[in-house]
C-alpha cells in the first residue's frame, strides 16, 4: 500500500471518529426537553398529594389508634368516614405485619391520592408525563450514544443521564408490574431533576471519542450494570428513608402520641412501616449479586487493560467498601436482631458509601479511572 493510500486511510477512519455535531445538539435538545417535562410531572405530582391531603377516605390513623379495641374483640377495627352528613364504614386497608419484633400489625396506606379521585387523575396524569419525559430523555442518550458511535458512558455528564433514564425506567417498570410504587414518584423526580440539573451545568461534557483504555467490550458490561444497580440502590434508599419516617410515625401513635397534622396527612398515606422495610431490603438483595458481578467484570477488564486484576485504586477501593456494607446490610436484616431500624441505617450507610464512590471518587480523588477532567469544572462550577 503506497503512502498516500495509507493517509487516505488514516483520514477517513478519523473521519469515521469525528463527532457528528448535529446529533449531538440534538442530544443536548432531548435532556433540556426532558428536564421540561419531568418539571410537568412534578407539579403533577405535588398536586397529587395536595387533593390527597383533603381527602378522608382511606385513611389509616383511626386504625392505628383503635388497634387496641380491635384486637380485643379479635377482629380488626373499620375505618369509619364521615360522608355526606352520615358515617360510612369502609374495609379496612390490607393489613401486614412489622418486621421489626412483629409488635403489632399495621395497614398500608391509600397511597399519595388518599382515595380522592382528582388526586388519582393528577397522580395518572404524572405518570403518563414521567413516561414521556423517560422516553425523551431516552432518545438523549441515544442521540449522544450516536453522535460518536460508542457506549454513552465515557464521562460523568453521561453516566449521569444514563443514571437518571435508568432510575427512572427501573420505577415505571415497578409500576407496569403492578407494584405499589406510585408514591416514589415525587421523590424520584425531585432527584431526578437535581440529577439532570448538576449534569448540565457542572459536569457538562462535550461529546468526544474514549481514551484508548476505555475501548473495551467491558465498557458494555461493566459500566452498564454499574448504572444499573445504582438506579435500584437508590430506589432501596428512597425507601429505607421513608421507612425511617414511617416507623417514628407508627411508634408515635402506638405510644398515644399525636403527630403534627402534616406528617399525619403525609405518612398515613405511605405504606406501612414494614411494606416499606421488605420493598427495600428485597431490591438491595435482587441486585446485589449484579453489584458482585460488576466488580468482577471491572477486575477482568483491569487486567486486560493495564496487565494486573486489582491494584487498589480509589475506584476498585470504594467498590470494595461499597460491596462489603451492602453485604454487611443484608447479613444484619436477615438476622433477627438486626431488623428494623438498625438494618435500615447500615442501608443508608451503604447507599453513602456509592454516592462518595461515584461523586466524591470521581471528583476529588485521582487515579486510573479518572478519565473526564470534570475536577476542575465541578470546583470553579462552585466557585473555588
Amino acid at each position: 500500500m503506497t503512502l498516500a493510500a495509507v493517509t487516505e486511510l488514516a483520514g477517513a477512519t478519523n473521519l469515521a471518529a469525528a463527532t457528528n455535531e448535529h446529533l449531538a445538539n440534538l442530544s443536548n435538545t432531548l435532556i433540556y426537553s426532558a428536564m421540561a417535562v419531568y418539571t410537568l410531572a412534578f407539579f403533577a405530582y405535588i398536586t397529587e398529594w395536595i387533593f390527597g391531603s383533603r381527602s378522608k377516605i382511606g385513611r389509616t390513623a383511626a386504625a392505628l389508634t383503635a388497634e387496641g379495641k380491635g384486637k380485643a374483640s379479635g377482629k380488626a377495627p373499620a375505618v369509619t368516614v364521615k360522608k355526606g352528613g352520615s358515617t360510612a364504614v369502609l374495609e379496612r386497608p390490607k393489613v401486614v405485619v412489622r418486621a421489626a419484633a412483629g409488635q403489632r400489625d399495621v395497614p398500608d396506606g391509600p397511597g399519595a391520592h388518599g382515595g380522592d379521585e382528582q388526586g388519582d387523575l393528577y397522580g395518572r396524569i404524572a405518570v403518563s408525563l414521567t413516561v414521556l419525559a423517560f422516553l425523551i430523555e431516552l432518545g438523549g442518550v441515544i442521540a449522544r450514544a450516536a453522535s460518536v458511535e460508542r457506549a454513552p458512558w465515557g464521562n460523568m455528564y453521561e453516566f449521569n443521564i444514563t443514571f437518571s433514564t435508568v432510575a427512572v425506567g427501573v420505577y415505571l417498570t415497578l409500576l407496569a408490574l403492578k407494584k405499589n410504587v406510585r408514591w416514589l414518584g415525587l421523590f424520584l423526580i425531585t432527584t431526578v431533576l437535581l440529577d439532570l440539573g448538576i449534569a448540565v451545568t457542572a459536569l457538562y461534557t462535550a461529546s468526544d471519542q474514549l481514551v484508548p483504555a476505555l475501548h473495551s467490550y467491558w465498557l458494555y458490561i461493566h459500566v452498564s450494570t454499574a448504572i444499573l444497580c445504582g438506579a435500584v440502590f437508590y430506589v432501596g434508599a428512597v425507601s429505607t428513608i421513608l421507612y425511617l419516617f414511617k416507623d417514628s410515625y407508627e411508634n408515635k401513635l402506638a405510644n398515644g402520641g399525636k403527630p403534627g397534622s402534616f406528617a399525619t396527612s403525609f405518612l398515613e398515606r405511605l405504606p406501612a412501616s414494614s411494606s416499606l422495610d421488605k420493598f427495600s431490603y428485597r431490591v438491595n438483595a435482587a441486585v446485589f449479586p449484579l453489584w458482585t458481578f460488576t466488580i468482577i467484570a471491572g477486575a477482568i477488564w483491569a487486567g486486560d487493560a493495564w496487565g494486573r486484576y486489582w491494584g487498589w485504586d480509589p475506584k476498585e477501593t470504594w467498590s470494595f467498601i461499597t460491596w462489603v456494607a451492602y453485604a454487611c446490610y443484608l447479613h444484619a436484616r436477615a438476622t433477627a436482631g438486626w431488623k428494623g431500624r438498625k438494618a435500615a441505617y447500615l442501608a443508608l450507610l451503604a447507599f453513602g458509601c456509592w454516592l462518595f464512590n461515584y461523586y466524591g471518587v470521581n471528583i476529588l480523588v485521582s487515579g486510573k479511572h479518572s478519565y473526564a477532567d470534570v475536577s476542575l469544572g465541578v470546583l470553579q462550577a462552585a466557585g473555588f
